[in-house]
């Protein structure tokens, strides 16, 4: 009952949120007087905020329509290449010169954990001039209607098999947070199989491969209760009218409230600096905090099997790290990974997956040559700075180019240890 009765409170609230619009389009208005006054602008940054408190923030656009080459500027259209009932590959399709140098191909593996993929609009833009990009766009679970079916982590696994073999060989796929233990898991189950489409390399970033080293404090959560409280506390369905109408799903607004309370101060300060912003009319610190925040309100649903499925298995029962994983009845083996290139990047000050988690890749997978596999940790960054940011931009991101380069099927012949950026700290 508690996600219908959010669904009404929600309701309810419309009609004041829509006075509260209106309202604030009337004191920023220029033709009203009050709108140049610091009465006028208060009145309305009050109504402003009161109106995005309360707002269903929807799916963002990536937004990404050029980039830019050697050459100059090229424009940059969104293709859906591949598609499932609970995701769509989407390939960002660049207007290419005919004598353009063949690029990286990147499968982006985008986090299923309560976020769109549009939180990784940071990472397409920075890799968009150098590399081919694809990126799973996951479907938000309740809006999918039960007839389609379950969707769980042995779906999940399948799913990146699947893309993989879409998109052919000499492949790399990259892994951002959550994704990577079922990247892992995927490309040694290929791996096994002597899979021909499995990929040139994997790159896993800020991933819980193995939550017991430095486990953070939603690691410790997860330890401290049984697979049942999850199940009992956090599982619902989903209302009517929804297309995913009893739909069990972990919602996207209990997710964004466990967001919140771990860094509650924070918001509560950005809140009140943007009340100030709007007072003294500063416009550009204003329209940074509503980027910002028009991202990260901005939830989906995941299955109720998903979700369980995952807690227990990463989080509970370190079941990949232990060698105990199992998709569909089979025992996923890391040992078998001896011809994908392995690179795992974490930040150093990472509050949810914590320092070495990531690194647990390369001890896992020991049948990898020295020469194929590079670990990096970026430092002064945090989870999100992992995968945005400038030091992204500068530092992590022309290493992973850099390392697809050297490890893709064209220089495998002539391949040696790859030349890497120096800096920063690896091993």
């Amino acid at each position: 009952m508690f996600y219908q009765m959010y669904e009404l409170n929600h309701a309810a609230v419309a009609p004041m949120r829509a006075y509260a619009d209106a309202m604030r389009l009337a004191f920023r208005n220029p033709i009203n007087p009050l709108s140049h006054t610091p009465f006028g602008r208060a009145m309305g940054a009050g109504f402003e905020l009161f109106e995005r408190t309360t707002r269903r923030y929807s799916k963002p656009e990536f937004g990404l329509n050029e980039t830019s080459l050697n050459s100059g500027k090229v424009s940059v259209h969104e293709k859906v290449v591949w598609s499932r009932p609970f995701c769509d590959l989407i390939h960002f399709e660049r207007t290419l010169p005919a004598n353009h140098r063949p690029d990286p191909k990147i499968l982006i593996v985008a986090p299923m954990s309560g976020h769109y993929a549009t939180l990784l609009r940071g990472t397409v833009e920075t890799l968009l001039p150098k590399a081919e990009v694809y990126i799973t766009d996951w479907t938000d679970a309740r809006m999918v209607p039960l007839s389609e079916g379950r969707f769980d982590l042995d779906d999940y696994i399948d799913y990146v098999i699947s893309m993989l073999h879409a998109l052919g060989p000499d492949t790399h796929v990259l892994a951002v947070c959550q994704p990577s233990v079922p990247v892992l898991a995927a490309v040694a189950i290929m791996e096994e199989s002597g899979d021909k489409f499995a990929p040139s390399s994997m790159t896993l970033m800020g991933g819980p491969i193995d939550t017991r080293i430095n486990p953070t404090g939603v690691n410790e959560l997860a330890q401290t209760k049984p697979i049942e409280w999850f199940e009992e506390n956090v599982i619902m369905q989903v209302p009517w009218p929804l297309p995913g109408f009893t739909r069990a799903v972990y919602p996207g607004f209990l997710q964004l409230s466990g967001f919140m309370t771990m860094n509650l101060d924070r918001h509560m300060i950005a809140q009140k600096d943007f009340f100030l912003h709007l007072v003294k009319d500063d416009g550009d610190s204003a329209e940074r905090h509503r980027d910002f925040y028009d991202e990260y309100l901005a939830v989906m649903d995941m299955t109720a099997e998903f979700y369980l499925q995952t807690v227990d298995t990463v989080f509970i029962k370190h079941s990949l790290p232990k060698g105990e994983m199992m998709h569909r009845g089979r025992k996923v083996d890391t040992t078998a990974i001896r011809n994908v290139a392995l690179l795992t990047v974490e930040g150093e000050n990472d509050d949810i997956s914590g320092l070495g988690q990531t690194e647990a890749a390369q001890t896992i997978c020991p049948n990898i040559p020295d020469e194929m596999r590079y670990h990096y940790v970026q430092p002064k960054v945090g989870h999100y700075g992992v995968f945005n940011g400038s030091r992204f931009r500068a530092e992590i991101a022309p290493r992973i180019l850099d390392f697809m380069r050297s490890h893709g099927k064209a220089n495998r012949a002539k391949r040696g240890a790859p030349k890497l950026i120096k800096g920063g700290k690896s091993a």
